[in-house]
């Protein structure tokens, strides 16, 4: 299923996490060679993204917000 991206927080590990429209979360990680995400470090480039439309995979799998 298909969510915007609405708002950005850091976890516990200063880890960045768009806050989804459909209540889930999602890890945004720059961890090279791993995960190349540079924006993510840059407030602007985050805040670019707000509105964009990502997959939410636990949607996908009928998993609701609410039940973990």
């Amino acid at each position: 299923m298909m969510t915007k991206i609405i708002g950005f927080h850091q976890d516990e590990e200063s880890n960045w996490v768009a806050d989804l429209a459909c209540g889930h979360s999602r890890h945004f990680r720059h961890n090279p060679p791993w995960q190349v995400r540079e924006w993510v470090l840059n407030p602007e480039k985050r805040e670019a993204r707000l509105g964009s439309e990502i997959l939410c995979t636990l949607c996908q799998n009928g998993i609701r917000p609410n039940d973990f």
